[in-house]
């Protein structure tokens, strides 16, 4: 049986694009995917436009996630500067249009022999929706994601990781990690028509701790209206590039917030210890049972805790008829200071026992494969 080996194109050039279906076509065991195709591919075909930097950034972006296995470059330019970067970035072949039809051929016979000699395919991802919601607002809905996609991505054992700010406007996601974003899912909801791993890559930002970011609109534009359409097809593609999709949720729940408590695997539901808090963490998990979540789905994250406090922990659990499963010290200092900073925790003080109580988060999440177990103080 031929291995069947996907390619999805990427060209401007009608001709140059028409001559690379019809040389794939001709050859057992290739298929072409077709424009809404959101699945990773073995092979991205692109083709270099004006701005080739920003082509070559994208390229490696692409690589990294592992949404292609690998990359070829075709251009209408010889210039040997352009051919070094193009290798440098990790395409594997480049062609000068017009295309020589035995390159391709030659191209394609080397190509099937680097992945027979992997061992087959590369394993596609089915990533981890966790969706980090507050019971009310300013119980560090925001200090909590942030900070668990900066653990995920960090550990020993490190995973791919997407924050996503779900705010509707003005989420502070950025400025918590001191970055300059350009684009937000604003862009997403506004082309959805256009939705692929390129594109998606294109408008993602990445942060040094290694995950990246997919922050929400800055400006009125009305993108909200259709974003909760657009969620579905947003999220199932997200899945396919990375191990775990942390969503900033806030506390507003609208349709788009539903939504994605639907699609979530795991649900933190943070509270701090307060009674009007805990009353609003209560009558929201009792939401989640009428809604037919399973029980399992959502965790209770106690946030801000502090062992002399007037309401004891006993008396919490007691009061939400389950354990926490995280329970995060008050240190009002080392969050501000990460805040005003604009740097994680771990960055700024890795030894802090809030710190690592959400570091102990992010290894219970990468366990709940079974049953999963309790981040403690």
């Amino acid at each position: 049986m031929v291995q069947e080996i996907t390619f999805r194109l990427q060209i401007a050039n009608k001709k140059v694009e028409k001559q690379f279906r019809e040389a794939l076509t001709s050859l057992a065991g290739c298929r072409i995917g077709g424009p809404d195709d959101q699945t990773p591919v073995d092979v991205l075909v692109f083709e270099l436009g004006a701005d080739p930097a920003e082509d070559f950034r994208l390229v490696q972006s692409l690589l990294a996630l592992g949404s292609v296995r690998e990359i070829f470059l075709t251009s209408p330019s010889s210039d040997p500067a352009i051919l070094v970067q193009s290798m440098r970035v990790g395409a594997k072949e480049f062609f000068v249009q017009p295309l020589n039809s035995e390159e391709v051929q030659q191209a394609l016979a080397r190509l099937k022999d680097r992945l027979d000699e992997s061992e087959g395919s590369k394993r596609r991802k089915s990533g981890r929706i966790i969706d980090v919601i507050g019971a009310k607002g300013g119980v560090g809905t925001t200090t909590i994601a942030v900070n668990l996609a900066t653990a995920l991505a960090m550990a020993d054992s490190p995973r791919s990781v997407v924050l996503l700010d779900k705010a509707p406007l003005f989420g502070e996601v950025p400025l918590f990690l001191g970055i300059d974003t350009t684009h937000h899912w604003g862009e997403i909801v506004k082309n959805i028509s256009r939705l692929d791993a390129t594109f998606l890559t294109s408008i993602l930002s990445k942060h040094r701790a290694g995950f990246y970011v997919l922050p929400s609109p800055s400006r009125l534009d009305g993108e909200n209206d259709a974003a909760s359409e657009a969620i579905d097809r947003l999220l199932g593609l997200l899945q396919t590039l990375f191990d775990f999709i942390v969503v900033d949720g806030g506390q507003h729940l609208d349709e788009v917030s539903m939504k994605i408590l639907g699609l979530s695997h795991t649900v933190l539901l943070v509270s701090v210890p307060s009674l009007p808090c805990l009353a609003n963490a209560n009558r929201l998990l009792k939401s989640f049972h009428d809604l037919g979540y399973a029980r399992e789905k959502s965790k209770i994250v106690i946030n801000r805790y502090l062992k002399t406090a007037d309401v004891p922990l006993r008396d919490i659990e007691n009061s939400l008829r389950t354990a926490a499963f995280c329970v995060i010290p008050n240190d009002y200092r080392s969050t501000m200071s990460a805040i005003n900073q604009g740097k994680p925790l771990a960055e700024l003080t890795p030894r802090k026992p809030v710190t690592r109580s959400i570091q102990r988060l992010a290894e219970s999440l990468c366990n709940l494969d079974g049953e999963g177990t309790a981040a403690g103080l």
